[in-house]
């Protein structure tokens, strides 16, 4: 018997244009402790009704030093596992009886044939007898048993996830570091000494100077010109925030010359034995600070009190402030709260930009650029990759595979003039048009052709097939295929363009075909996706690496 070319463009044709959907299915392998020995296989009844169950049970008999695997997972199919139960252990002297139940069922009507299990004891394999099931139909007599409407759908609640814990950690963050900014720059800080002496008025400010000057030890140390050097300053400092703004800077001969001007002009009521006074002092204290004068201890007391007169003359001097001078004043200190509410307002957002830059820095050192900027912006491909891989069996012999996204199981009407020659499932998930897909595809022949399926053809006619889609340009590679337990099929890949939106603009994209053939079976696995795309290679890599096939007899 040969394969009709028909049969295999079809087989291309179902690969490429089916529909994005969802399927789920798993299986796992168990182990257990036995030895190799006797195995036996029944089941409590060869007839039942649809969606019944039956029980079947492998009896081992075994030394207790070797290991046992009994079977696990959807290894009955046709039939479906309901329920594994716990191993029930009996032991015969140095022997043990291991009893293993399973509870089956099957939801379609015909005669099936539950296959050969197979069961590991110490380095050696077993196989039990195949059995065969008759599922009978549920008769239903409509007349004595009333209809209903079909139930509505019942939503499912989706299992939790970890996004908390990430949601906890970054606001746990952004919250030590609002609290930093709080702390070091929004807060408002105990003032110091120095600062709560800087915020009196200057007449206090004088008044408070000359009284820690009475606190030195300068007198007692006979230490006159630090003495005199104090008292000038504070007499300078009050004269340059009060009565001319360059007393500080100015000679003595300088400072008289202006208070003099000052008074003569009218703009301030001072004496001019009050300038004498100061002049006298500030001449004295010259010359103890440059001509090494050593005026009496008693002398240096008179002068500072004369200073603390003198200060309070000349407060008295001063005129009283208009209304327009304190409103000047008053706008003038809330211009410079504005400044530093302003300076305090950048000084945040400096910080916050730099420990936002030093982060990004930080994690594109480690996990690259890209990387960061894709996590941060999003892309469709990192998103599979990091997604709820599934690992699933599909198809019959079944073909394991793991997949970002379960496979749906797809229709695949037949024509009727290859009905009768083959059987064919199909799962996919994605299409051409989505740029990454990936589908399964299992067709099983009624009768083997002589001398095998002809791999070559069933890869000719997939080619043949995605040009019949609109792809152009396909270039082809073939390599062997290996799957990690063993099975050889062959590797098709390279490269295709097509016109997703039918616009005139052909995209660039990589494809990759698995073939495997097994007597009457032929099975595919194609996959399509993006070029020069890290992520999506990184997925591709995964999925080979996770393909699997088994033989219909295990």
């Amino acid at each position: 018997m040969s394969i009709d070319f028909r049969f295999i463009n079809y087989i291309s044709k179902v690969v490429v244009s089916f529909k994005r959907s969802l399927l789920l299915t798993s299986v796992f392998i168990l182990l257990s402790f036995f030895s190799f020995g006797q195995v036996t296989s029944s089941i409590d009844s060869t007839t039942i009704k649809i969606g019944s169950q039956i029980t079947y049970k492998i009896n081992v008999e075994a030394d207790s030093t070797n290991l046992v695997v009994f079977p696990e997972g959807q290894t009955f199919l046709p039939l479906e596992v309901i329920e594994s139960y716990d191993i029930d252990t009996i032991k015969n002297k140095d022997r043990y009886n291991l009893l293993k139940k399973y509870a089956l069922t099957q939801f379609d009507s015909g005669v099936y044939t539950i296959p050969r299990q197979k069961i590991i004891i110490g380095d050696k394999t077993f196989f039990t007898d195949s059995l065969k099931v008759e599922v009978k139909n549920v008769i239903i007599d409509t007349t004595k048993q009333g209809l209903y409407d079909i139930k509505p759908i019942i939503s499912v609640k989706k299992s939790g996830s970890d996004w908390w814990k990430y949601l906890l950690l970054t606001l746990l963050i952004i919250g030590v570091v609002a609290f930093l900014l709080f702390w070091f720059i929004w807060r408002k800080k105990p003032l110091t000494e120095e600062e709560q002496i800087a915020l009196l008025p200057p007449y206090d400010r004088a008044k408070l100077a000359l009284k820690k000057l009475d606190e030195s030890h300068y007198l007692e140390e006979n230490n006159l010109k630090d003495y005199y050097s104090d008292l000038t300053f504070i007499i300078r400092k009050y004269l340059d925030e009060k009565v001319y703004d360059r007393a500080l800077e100015s000679t003595t001969d300088e400072l008289i010359r202006r208070l003099n001007l000052l008074k003569e002009g009218n703009q301030i009521e001072i004496s001019k034995e009050d300038i004498k006074n100061l002049e006298n002092i500030l001449k004295r204290a010259d010359l103890v600070k440059f001509a090494k004068s050593t005026p009496d201890i008693e002398l240096a007391k008179i002068d500072r009190d004369t200073i603390d007169v003198e200060i309070d003359h000349v407060k008295e001097a001063l005129p009283e402030p208009t209304e327009e001078e304190k409103l000047l004043d008053e706008k003038y200190r809330e211009e410079l709260e504005r400044k530093r509410k302003r300076k305090k307002v950048w000084l945040t957002v400096g910080v916050s930009v730099f420990l936002l830059l030093a982060t990004l820095t930080g994690f594109s050192i480690k996990y690259g650029f890209n990387y960061v900027k894709d996590t941060i912006i999003g892309h469709d491909s990192k998103e599979l990759l990091e997604g709820d891989w599934v690992t699933s069996e599909y198809g019959f012999p079944p073909v394991t595979i793991s997949t970002p996204k379960v496979l749906k199981r797809m229709e695949a009407p037949l024509p009727e003039e290859l009905k009768q020659q083959m059987k064919m499932t199909v799962f996919g998930y994605g299409t051409l048009l989505d740029m990454f897909s990936v589908v399964v595809n299992t067709t099983t022949l009624n009768q083997a052709p002589e001398g095998g399926i002809d791999l070559e053809k069933a890869i000719d006619g997939s080619i043949k097939g995605i040009e019949n889609q609109g792809a152009k340009d396909i270039v082809t590679l073939r390599d062997k295929f290996t799957t990690p337990n063993g099975a050889e099929g062959v590797k098709t890949y390279g490269t295709l363009k097509f016109d997703a939106l039918k616009t005139g603009n052909f995209e660039e994209a990589n494809y990759i075909m698995l073939h495997f053939t097994s007597e009457s079976v032929l099975q595919q696995i194609m996959i399509t996706y993006p070029k020069d795309d890290t992520y999506a290679d990184q997925i591709v890599n995964r999925i080979l690496n996770s393909v699997e096939l088994k033989k219909a007899e295990e």
